[in-house]
């Protein structure tokens, strides 16, 4: 698995609380959503990272 790094997002009140919502139905942490909500974006602009070797 890659190594994360933290990294600070400042989003308005409104976006966050939809992300919020989004995720609580989705059963994610707010954090694992926008994760996943920028993997599929990566994806659909055919830029995902490349899977690095695990060892």
């Amino acid at each position: 698995m890659s190594k994360k790094k933290p990294f600070a997002l400042r989003v308005n009140e409104e976006m966050l609380q939809a992300i919020e919502k989004w995720a609580a139905d989705e059963f994610r942490s707010t954090n694992g959503q926008i994760e996943w909500m920028l993997m599929k974006s990566l994806k659909e602009a055919k830029r995902e990272p490349k899977q690095s070797n695990p060892e």
